[in-house]
This record gives C-alpha cells, sequence and structure tokens, in this order.
C-alpha cells in the first residue's frame, strides 16, 4: 500500500470511528457547565435587533462560528466537505479543511479540498501538522496548501498525543516553534495554530504569538479524544491501546484555555473550540474571551445526513446564542465579549 493510501484509509477510518464509537471522555468536560449567565429580566433590547456579526482577521463575519477542521482526502469526505461548504456559505460560517497533507502527496485528491467554488464569501481555513517540519515540509507545502484551497489563512494543528498512538504516528516534535515562526514570516495570509482536542495553555499562546502566530484554536478537552480515535484503530498494538485507555482524560478542558488565554495574552485572536455542543456553550466561550467559536463533531453526522438538517443544526445553535445574549441584556457580539454576567455556578 503506498503512503497515498494508507493516509485515504486513515481519513475514512477517522470518521467512521469519530461518528460511531465512544470517543469522549468520562470525567474531563469542557468545563462550560461550571458557568451559568447571571439573568438579566429586562434587558431594555428588542431581540429582533441582535447581531451576531463580527471581525476576524480582518474579516466581516456573519456569525462568530466556524466549522472547524475535519476531513478531506477521500471521495466520501468530498461530499461531507462540499455539504459543509455550502452550508457555511448560506449561514455565514467560517469553515476550516481537514489536513491538505493528503492533497500535497496525492494531487488526485486536492478537489476534495478545495470547497470555494461552494463557499466564495466566508472566510476558509487550510490545515497541516506542525510536526510535518520535522519531515521534510516547509514554507512551500505551505504555500501549496493554501492555493489548493484557495484559503484566506493556514492554521497548524499540533497533535503530538495523537502521533504517538497513531500506529503510524510522527513523534519528532523537536524545534518546531522556530519554524512555525518562519513559516509566518514567508505566507502572506495569517498563519495561526491549533491543537486537536488536548487544548493550548496560556504560556503556550504568548510563545506563539510572540513569534507571529495570527490567531489560536484552542481546541480543548471536553469533546473527541484522539487518544480514543487512535486507540480503535490499532488493531495489533496491545501495548499502546492500554495506553491510549490512561490517557482518556488527558487534556485542558476547553474553557479554562479561553479564559486564561484570554486573560494572560488578550491580544492575541483566539478561537475556542473543543466538545462545543450547543449555542449556550457558544456564549459562554465568547463571553470567556473567544472571538469565534469552532463546531466540529456535532455539526459531522448532519452534514452527512444532508443539507436541510445541517442547517437546522446551524441555526438552533445561533438561536440558542442569540437568546443567551437577550437573557444578559447583549445587542452585540462585542457587548457579549464585555459582558459582566457570566459567574461560576455555585455549588449545592
Amino acid at each position: 500500500m503506498t503512503n497515498e493510501d494508507r493516509t485515504s484509509k486513515r481519513k475514512s477510518e477517522h470518521i467512521d470511528i469519530v461518528l460511531n464509537e465512544e470517543v469522549t471522555a468520562q470525567t474531563v468536560t469542557t468545563g462550560f457547565d461550571d458557568y451559568q449567565f447571571r439573568h438579566l429580566a429586562l434587558p431594555e433590547i428588542d431581540f429582533s435587533e441582535i447581531s451576531l456579526e463580527t471581525e476576524f482577521l480582518g474579516k466581516r463575519m456573519r456569525t462568530p462560528f466556524l466549522i472547524s477542521s475535519m476531513t478531506g482526502g477521500t471521495e466520501i469526505a468530498w461530499k461531507i466537505n462540499r455539504t459543509l461548504a455550502i452550508v457555511a456559505e448560506a449561514k455565514g460560517w467560517a469553515m476550516g479543511t481537514g489536513s491538505v497533507r493528503s492533497a500535497i502527496e496525492n494531487p488526485d485528491t486536492a478537489y476534495t479540498f478545495n470547497v470555494r467554488d461552494y463557499a466564495p464569501t466566508v472566510p476558509i481555513i487550510a490545515n497541516l501538522g506542525a510536526v510535518q517540519f520535522n519531515y521534510g515540509y516547509g514554507s512551500e507545502q505551505c504555500l501549496r496548501a493554501v492555493k489548493i484551497t484557495e484559503a484566506d489563512a493556514l492554521v497548524l494543528h499540533v497533535n503530538s498525543l495523537q502521533e504517538i498512538f497513531q500506529p503510524e504516528g510522527d513523534t519528532n516534535f523537536k524545534e518546531l516553534l522556530a519554524k512555525i515562526e518562519q513559516v509566518c514570516k514567508d505566507l502572506s495570509v495569517p498563519v495561526g495554530v491549533k491543537e486537536v482536542g488536548w487544548g493550548i495553555s496560556h504560556e503556550l499562546a504568548k510563545e506563539l504569538y510572540e513569534r507571529g502566530v495570527a490567531f489560536v484554536d484552542v481546541a480543548g478537552a471536553g469533546g473527541t479524544t484522539w487518544s480514543q480515535v487512535e486507540k480503535y484503530r490499532n488493531k495489533t498494538d496491545s501495548l499502546k491501546r492500554r495506553a491510549a485507555e490512561t490517557f482518556r482524560e488527558w487534556g485542558i478542558p476547553t474553557s479554562r484555555c479561553i479564559r486564561e488565554i484570554n486573560e494572560k495574552v488578550p491580544e492575541c485572536p483566539l478561537i475556542g473550540s473543543g466538545g462545543m455542543r450547543n449555542g449556550l456553550d457558544a456564549a459562554k466561550a465568547i463571553a470567556l474571551g473567544a472571538d469565534i467559536v469552532g463546531f466540529g463533531r456535532s455539526v459531522l453526522q448532519p452534514a452527512i445526513e444532508s443539507e436541510d438538517l445541517l442547517v437546522e443544526v446551524l441555526e438552533q445553535i445561533e438561536l440558542e446564542c442569540k437568546i443567551a445574549m437577550f437573557g444578559t441584556g447583549a445587542q452585540s457580539i462585542n457587548n457579549l465579549k464585555t459582558t459582566d454576567r457570566l459567574e461560576l455556578r455555585l455549588k449545592g
């Protein structure tokens, strides 16, 4: 089997496992249930005038929402991406692609990532693994990823634990900060860094921002746990399968990532993602400091079923966020970001 075939097979397995297996932590949560909004009985605003419009990386957006990086590289992934793009354009959501590495290795799969024809106006964020900089990749491959996807930005994912548990994982994460810094200098589009479900600490966010990273996507703990995903893929290495179960509860909760980065590195543009379930979670994420909020697994199944169902899911998220804004007197996303009505939930 060629490297290209292995990559395509891995992408298909990831989709199947995420949809059909139990791949979340048992005790670690996003932390959003620890917070509640203090209700404002008289909001003094008209619900019909509440606006979700915002700005991110210099681009106006109709909503503060992102369909997070998920898939690409196979025919089924292409069908999913096409549906996601059509609905993202209709609703004004930004869209991330899955890792474009497979298209760079096998140009025949490039079409599965190019969704710009279906999403001509919304921000598109291409995606590559940062660890590939230690395996022959550099600014040239990053430029190709942006060109293939016609993206407005590039995000480099850091997935160190996933690579450990992945049977074919790349585990040399040495000296990547300097290489990320160089890519930020070389590319004309904004370059961000994202985790894949274990979270980014405020210390790392500060270091990344100081080295030229344009935004951070926390992708915190509480949603899909990729150690579990790789455990289900790994049929031969019982040692790693057992170790994956040990690390099922690893990671920094999404809410904590957002809060701490916003407090310690407030100048860094921030995407809040990782286990987002609904529009209330999203509203809490924005009130904690996220500029936009990413949804992944929660929109994947609807995208496979139909465009209409995906539209309904996105509209529900938008409505729930607006209701939270109404209940706190926030007419705009900026009002929500600066609200003082989000509190830790009282125990007992």
